[in-house]
């Protein structure tokens, strides 16, 4: 008679699961089932809920270390150096005018996400040392803290020579990439808008940067030392109206220039 094969693991497989009543502190109740040996499950309860924590740790560790990659590339946002602590907790709000910009501002950057839906951007309008750009970059800080967006800060000029350098030979990055580092943050932080009235160059390429942000609703920040008309003669009236279709603001800084008080 020819020797049975002998598997040792079969005699401890269950068919069916055995099945036997367990207690979870958390879930209560729940039938518990043994498909080999002695090894009998968890609360399924518990299980899903571990497995949705899970699943959202490995969301959120994916995009912190796409913010991470971003920001190194951007050089960390762009943010100059001097404002990285100017948060909207830090501005000092003394009048009306004040208190006004500054509610706007904070209901803006809480609001992120809506404001990031709708494409909504702002215009900051105001003599030089008014908090313009502190309210602007605060908004920035706390939603790169608390959205994890990707927040670009660029002077005007800063953001068109970005792409007249790819012109030079020997270039690392090509022109469309530089128009993308500019499209891409779900915040662009603009100052300076109007300073001087560039070639047609100049005015067309940032016109393209900002048509495409519109097209994928990425909200832009303007700051500007100008008149609404000024800036308006500045960025074109397709601008302007794109930026009144997504119930953008314009916000005026009315008051002296806080650097003149300080200095006397």
């Amino acid at each position: 008679m020819a020797e049975e094969n002998f598997n040792p693991l079969g005699s401890l497989i269950h068919r069916p699961p055995l099945e036997r009543q367990d207690m979870c502190t958390t879930h209560g109740q729940y039938t518990a089932l043994c498909h080999l040996g002695k090894i009998w499950s968890r609360c399924p309860a518990c299980q899903a809920e571990f497995k949705l924590r899970e699943e959202a740790a490995q969301v959120e560790e994916k995009e912190r270390r796409r913010v991470e990659l971003w920001q190194k590339r951007l050089g960390h946002s762009g943010i100059p150096e001097r404002f990285h602590d100017r948060t909207l907790a830090s501005f000092k709000a003394v009048d009306g005018p004040q208190q006004t910009a500054l509610k706007f501002a904070q209901e803006y950057a809480d609001g992120f996400a809506e404001a990031l839906k709708a494409g909504r951007g702002a215009i900051f309008i105001g003599k030089p040392g008014t908090g313009k750009t502190h309210l602007a970059c605060g908004i920035g800080l706390q939603v790169m803290e608390q959205n994890r967006a990707r927040v670009l800060f660029r002077t005007v000029q800063r953001a068109i020579r970005s792409i007249k350098d790819t012109w030079v030979k020997g270039s690392e990055i090509s022109e469309s990439e530089a128009i993308a580092d500019l499209v891409e943050p779900e915040l662009l932080i603009l100052d300076e808008v109007g300073i001087q009235f560039g070639s047609d160059f100049e005015r067309n390429t940032l016109f393209d940067v900002l048509n495409e942000r519109y097209e994928r609703r990425r909200p832009t920040i303007f700051l500007s030392n100008l008149t609404v008309e000024e800036v308006t003669a500045f960025l074109g009236e397709r601008v302007i109206d794109r930026l009144r279709e997504d119930g953008g603001r314009v916000i005026r800084f009315t008051w002296e220039s806080h650097r003149g008080r300080v200095s006397q």
